[in-house]
């Protein structure tokens, strides 16, 4: 289905972002990821896709920084020959009680994930509307919709985003470039793996569904999105949190 398709992942080295550019290099993409500085991380995305379909080749960058992102993504469309879609995954969490919170750690989780859906998004969406046609999805979660104590910054980082899409995708439809958001919940990466098997059982009583969402149902959403069967969609957030904010 994706053969030859050009698409960028940022945050593609680990978790969420990994498992979308597996699944893409799978069906036969083109694809071009981000990281920050694991390089080990970036090196076993390589080992994972070798003899797929597709092709994959990562690049480090800041997504704080609006400089370096226009960089890579300068690097990453050389490379591709082209651009037909992003998928904005890039993110950190740095959850505290708001009343422990420091300033670094609101700056920077809001300066990644807002201001790097902001600087990744601005980096393409010229030369998508001059080929009059693209595709954006951006990784949010139902943090931003349904809110969690501990993570007022990454709360509204996540809401923030989901605003983010939906402006977006107003000033681009007549452009034909979609823009639509995923809202994760409770997903079995490594995050997810690293919390106590007790607390794990606390939060699943929260789930209806009573289980974590696997990384290929986040990435099958994403194909999803990518496909022609979404053609029209735009400035939509598919929710996938097994019920929490039903």
């Amino acid at each position: 289905m994706f053969k030859g398709q050009k698409i960028i992942v940022t945050g593609g080295s680990r978790g969420i972002g990994r498992a979308t550019v597996e699944a893409l290099a799978k069906e036969g993409a083109e694809v071009a990821f981000t990281y920050h500085n694991n390089h080990a991380a970036a090196e076993e995305v390589y080992q994972s896709t070798n003899g797929y379909k597709g092709s994959v080749q990562g690049f480090q960058s800041n997504a704080k920084s609006l400089i370096e992102t226009k960089a890579a993504v300068t690097q990453m469309k050389k490379h591709l020959n082209g651009l037909d879609a992003l998928v904005i995954n890039a993110g950190i969490v740095r959850d505290a009680p708001l009343i422990m919170m420091n300033e670094e750690d609101w700056d920077n989780v809001i300066s990644t994930n807002l201001g790097g859906t902001f600087n990744y998004a601005k980096s393409v969406i010229f030369e998508m509307m001059k080929q009059k046609k693209g595709r954006i999805i951006c990784i949010t979660s139902v943090s931003g919709i349904k809110g969690i104590p501990g993570q007022t910054n990454y709360a509204a980082s996540k809401a923030a985003q989901i605003g983010f899409v939906r402006s977006l995708s107003k000033e681009t439809a007549r452009y034909n470039i979609l823009v639509n958001a995923i809202a994760p919940g409770f997903i079995e990466t490594d995050m997810w793996h690293n919390i106590d098997p007790e607390k794990q059982k606390e939060v699943l009583k929260e789930v209806p569904l009573r289980r974590p969402g696997t990384l290929d149902e986040i990435s099958g959403t994403v194909k999803f999105l990518l496909s022609p069967a979404a053609s029209y969609m735009t400035g939509t957030v598919l929710v996938m949190d097994g019920g929490i904010s039903s």
